[in-house]
């Protein structure tokens, strides 16, 4: 295996030795075909012109320099042609499902512009290739994991192993909220996708309305013993927004930080003014997200730095959650970004008191 990939690697710096390419520092493509048919013609003339002063005569000096100028031609057009080349063999390999390979571009003409945009379309499609398997086997996984354990319970019941008592009810029920959520998350990149933009706008509080998720989160994970606080200054603080698409944010803000705190801790929602805008900050006891992650968790399907924590892995693992978040606060014209603290995580999300929904958003 080895050697055949020195093999492989021999060859390809063979086939760069054979392209000779003194043409690229030169801009245009045009110049280098108008010095390509200068240089061949006046190497055949130069030839011709040596022949006859020597007496050859024109039955050896004109195939002689035709011969030399063809020659010349044929090593000057193969280096201008060489990432052309290189380009058909990497599309090739790229049908084949290897976007690994990468054209070498040192000329700066069309020619090599075309190459470095041909690189950098292979980098995209090597990156969204490796993100659909990533999602594949992430949801896969996540399906697979609530879905075995539904059916166990299920054959136990129907089985007569175990009885239909609230206990075992209770635990087919959160496994079937597991399963909804996901499906919930992939239904919302759906719309991500179809770049979905229509908001329905009231003016709600938002002191009732962080409680209010709050406790429906406490409910739905009460197995870690997690303590809510809510603080909004002032009390009467209120935000023009859609109510469904700010209830999904902070789910999934609240998901998250629930998914990393630890046992018997604290998850923060603190709510405040500021100029213009509104604040919302969901905070936990994690062990927090490292600044060089911090930008990247926002990603869709990025699952953050494995040796922090699986920052944007929301749904258990896709890294879908908090990319909607974001999709969800562009579209209402605010931002979104993980606060500087000293422990724990904190992610902050500022909105527009009065809705500035971002451009080409419709609303109701």
């Amino acid at each position: 295996m080895g050697s055949a990939h020195d093999d492989g690697g021999d060859r390809r710096r063979e086939h760069r030795l054979r392209d000779v390419r003194p043409l690229d520092p030169i801009h245009s493509l045009k110049a280098k075909l108008g010095l390509l048919v200068v240089a061949s013609v006046t190497v055949g003339v130069l030839i011709t012109w040596v022949g006859l002063r020597n007496d050859l005569g024109p039955s050896r000096t004109f195939p002689l320099a035709i011969i030399v100028s063809l020659v010349l031609t044929q090593l000057l057009a193969r280096g201008m042609t060489s990432p052309l080349r290189e380009m058909t063999a990497a599309a090739r390999a790229m049908a084949d499902g290897d976007y690994s390979i990468r054209v070498r571009s040192t000329s700066r003409d069309e020619v090599g512009q075309l190459a470095e945009a041909f690189n950098t379309m292979a980098g995209d499609l090597e990156s969204s290739d490796r993100i659909r398997r990533d999602l594949i086997a992430n949801v896969s996984h996540e399906l697979r994991t609530p879905v075995a354990a539904l059916q166990a319970q299920l054959e136990n019941l129907v089985d007569g192993v175990s009885e239909p008592t609230p206990a075992t009810l209770e635990l087919s029920l959160q496994q079937t909220e597991r399963l909804t959520r996901l499906v919930t998350y992939l239904l919302d990149l759906s719309r991500v996708e179809a770049g979905a933009s229509a908001l329905t706008l009231t003016q709600f509080s938002v002191g009732d309305f962080l409680e209010e998720c709050a406790e429906s989160m406490s409910m739905v994970d009460a197995a870690k013993g997690l303590a809510y606080v809510v603080d909004v200054t002032p009390e009467d603080l209120v935000l023009e927004a859609d109510v469904e698409r700010i209830r999904q944010v902070v789910t999934n803000l609240l998901q998250n930080a629930i998914r990393h705190s630890p046992h018997g801790g604290t998850v923060r929602l603190d709510a405040y003014p500021e100029q213009d805008d509104v604040v919302i900050e969901v905070s936990d006891e994690g062990p927090g997200i490292a600044p060089e992650d911090r930008e990247r968790v926002f990603e869709r399907f990025a699952s953050g730095a494995p040796s922090v924590r699986s920052v944007a892995s929301t749904s258990g693992g896709t890294g879908i959650g908090l990319a909607i978040v974001r999709w969800a606060v562009d579209l209402h014209g605010g931002h979104v970004a993980v606060a500087d603290t000293e422990s724990g995580a904190t992610m902050r999300v500022t909105l527009p008191a009065e809705a500035r929904p971002a451009p080409g958003v419709t609303t109701e």
